[in-house]
Formats: C-alpha cells, structure tokens, sequence
C-alpha cells in the first residue's frame, strides 16, 4: 500500500509574503504533492509567486485555490492536521512529523487531508487549530520558528520517506469538515439547551468536546448518530416543556 498524494493538500492560512507561496509549491513539487489552498493571503503579487515557483511547481500555482476563510477552505477534508511552534494547554503539539507522516499513509487511502501552516509572523491562531485532529510541531533546538516554505519541505518530505512504507491497514472515509462543523454546531445547540455548557462561555467547552471527538477520526455514520442522538434529545426536552408533543419518533437515526 502507498500514500495517496492526491489526497493531501497543502493550506497555507493567510501567507503574508508571495514568495513563500511560490517557494512552498516547489517544495511540494519536489516531493510529489500538488494540492494547494490560500486561506486570505495578504498582498499576494503573482509576479513574484512565480518567481519562486520554478519548473513544473508552476502548474501548482495555477491550480491553487484561494479561500476566504478556513472553514470553507476544509469542508471537503476528512482529517486536518495543524502545525504549530508554539506549546501550551490550548495547543498541544501531541505528534512529530515523522509519526504523523506514517499515519497519514493509511488515512489517505479513502479519506483528503489537509496540512495548515499559519502566517509568517505569528503561526495558527487557537481559533485555526480547532479545527485539527491532530497538531505537529517540528523539533527544533533553541530557536522554534521555522520558515513556512521550509515547514512546508520538512513535512511534504516525511511523507514522501514514509510512503515506501506498508501499512497493515487502510482507514475507511472518515466524516468531512461540512458534516462535522454541522455536528459541531447541533451539539453546541443542544448541550448549551440542557445546562451542560455555559451559554455564556460555550467557545471554552467546545473546545473540549472537540479535542476529545478529534482523538477517534468520525466516520460519517457516526456523525448521524451523533445528530440523531442530539435531535432526539431536542424532541424529550420539548415533550418536557410541553411544545411539540407531535414530533416523537421522528428523528433519524
């Protein structure tokens, strides 16, 4: 079994400077990926894109696509993987490039990935990285910032070494940024609804419930039972308040 190259994308979230593009797409070049995505870049001159982006990695140039913001840029990804220099409780960085790679291998088989790489002066913000199943951070020595294109060859390069590798198994298509962000929302609904969340802070607690349905990649499936459990819960506790006594039995499942 090999990696499927054409299911990892590249997603560089509000690139600052236009020759990083173009320096990223050669190093995804260079190791067989061709998908990229711009998230809002900030004063993005094609001229010196291209620049960068010699030899063949202009055909990445061309077919990349530009986002407005990253929740439409991920809804056809199944598994999201953010990176990250930075450590603390709001971001763990909880596997390395080489670890992460090997994994990727089995997850590309039936399901897109995408890699995020943050804007030059400060990284993914928390907001970005909420997104994630998994966060990476690339070991370094005393000095943790590593240059975005730079970032883009050490990963895009793992995971070329680690497509020589056979995994013993391939992981079936897991549930895509589109269904989970709907189910992501219905839960904050419906948990805020039934006093398990503070309505006034619910950001905090999603971020939680996020982390802990991260660790178990959600097949599409699981994700209606999810919603079919959470309709479900809507229905008992209008039945409780007396509205909508009509309604019972009617969520899928």
């Amino acid at each position: 079994m090999k990696v499927n190259l054409d299911h990892i994308a590249i997603i560089l979230v509000e690139p600052q400077i236009s020759e990083n593009i173009g320096a990223a797409a050669r190093a995804m070049t260079n190791m067989g990926l061709s998908r990229l995505g711009i998230v809002n870049p900030k004063n993005c001159d094609l001229g010196r894109v291209v620049k960068m982006a010699t030899g063949s990695s202009i055909d990445v140039i061309e077919e990349m696509q530009i986002y407005g913001d990253l929740k439409e840029a991920l809804r056809p990804f199944q598994y999201v993987v953010g990176t990250t220099a930075r450590t603390g409780a709001l971001r763990p960085a909880n596997v390395q490039p080489r670890r992460l790679a090997v994994d990727l291998i089995s997850i590309t088989q039936h399901n897109l990935v995408a890699l995020l790489f943050g804007r030059e002066d400060c990284g993914l913000s928390n907001a970005h990285l909420r997104y994630c199943h998994a966060i990476v951070r690339i070991p370094t020595a005393d000095f943790t910032s590593v240059n975005l294109a730079q970032a883009v060859m050490i990963l895009s390069y793992e995971i070329f070494l680690a497509s020589q590798e056979t995994p013993a198994q391939s992981l079936p298509r897991l549930a895509n940024g589109f269904e989970l962000e709907g189910m992501y929302d219905h839960l904050k609904d419906i948990l805020t609804k039934i006093g398990f969340i503070d309505q006034n802070n619910p950001g905090h607690w999603m971020l939680n419930i996020r982390r802990f349905l991260s660790r178990l990649p959600l097949r599409a499936r699981e994700v209606r039972i999810i919603r079919g459990i959470c309709r479900q819960i809507d229905w008992y506790t209008r039945q409780k308040e007396g509205i909508g006594t009509n309604n019972g039995g009617s969520a899928k499942r």
